[in-house]
């Protein structure tokens, strides 16, 4: 079959008219060295601290020594795809998480990335994870109660929504347990809640989010899991994440309980970052 001149000129005129012409413009650097969860990379003169870096694979780094040559980049996944030379990106955007209602119900990694397997969370908002706090003139005083469900803690120890509470005591002495109990006693409360597991081996994290799909508990609450298996940068954000996620419901006139299980875990990362 033979196609004519005209018809080639065509057909090419209709290629080009839906033909889209894009740059993609990245600041890229190169990895000089790789070791303890730290890497070393040139290139990024513009690297802002506290900036994710994408280094592929779905795994990210966080800009933290900004020195005169290159910069210290904590990695926030598995170091072992982490190779010399390897290109890292920036991202442009200081270290943040995806919050909102769509959050509720679903358990989450330190970066807001879903790990229970029901599919992607689609959000419309990202909060820093670092933020200047409301000024004291502009808090509320506590006036309105908590109840844990436990009778003895609510009869003895007054709990209030804005205030901090700290649960003291050895091993297996039931601190996760009143807590579990306390986020199970905010059911049809309108209270979100947030619990941030930290330094947790991850049969344990399962067991609590099992406990609480058991009693209804999961429709109010999101958990945010760093395993003792996650890399410690990870566990060092957790707390963070959790509470830029609790910080959503409070600017849109909400209420939510933060916990943290445990801080201690949190304190021991950062000493190794």
């Amino acid at each position: 079959m033979e196609i004519k001149a005209d018809e080639i000129t065509e057909i090419l005129k209709r290629q080009l008219a839906g033909y889209e012409k894009s740059i993609d413009v990245a600041e890229v650097g190169t990895v000089l060295s790789v070791g303890d969860g730290i890497a070393r990379v040139y290139g990024l003169d513009k690297a802002m601290a506290g900036e994710l870096l994408d280094f592929g694979h779905d795994l990210f780094g966080l800009a933290l020594n900004l020195e005169e040559d290159n910069v210290g980049v904590v990695l926030m996944g598995e170091t072992r795809e982490v190779k010399e030379g390897q290109e890292v990106r920036r991202t442009g955007r200081i270290i943040e998480v995806p919050v909102g209602p769509e959050l509720v119900g679903r358990v989450v990694d330190a970066l807001g990335r879903p790990i229970d397997g029901k599919g992607p969370i689609r959000t419309t908002e990202n909060y820093p994870i670092e933020r200047i706090a409301p000024g004291v003139i502009d808090r509320q005083p506590v006036r309105e109660p908590v109840q844990t469900g436990l009778k003895a803690i609510d009869a003895m120890i007054p709990i209030g929504r804005g205030q901090r509470e700290l649960v003291i005591g050895d091993r297996q002495t039931g601190k996760t347990a009143v807590a579990l109990d306390t986020i199970i006693n905010q059911k049809g409360k309108g209270l979100i809640c947030i619990y941030v597991a930290i330094g947790q081996k991850k049969s344990t994290a399962a067991q609590v989010v099992k406990t609480l799909e058991e009693y209804g508990a999961m429709e109010h609450t999101i958990v945010v899991s760093a395993t003792a298996s996650d890399p410690a940068p990870m566990q060092f954000i957790a707390p963070y994440a959790g509470c830029a996620m609790g910080e959503y419901f409070l600017y849109n006139e909400k209420h939510a309980l933060t916990i943290y299980d445990d801080l201690s875990k949190h304190a021991a990362s950062y000493r190794e970052i």
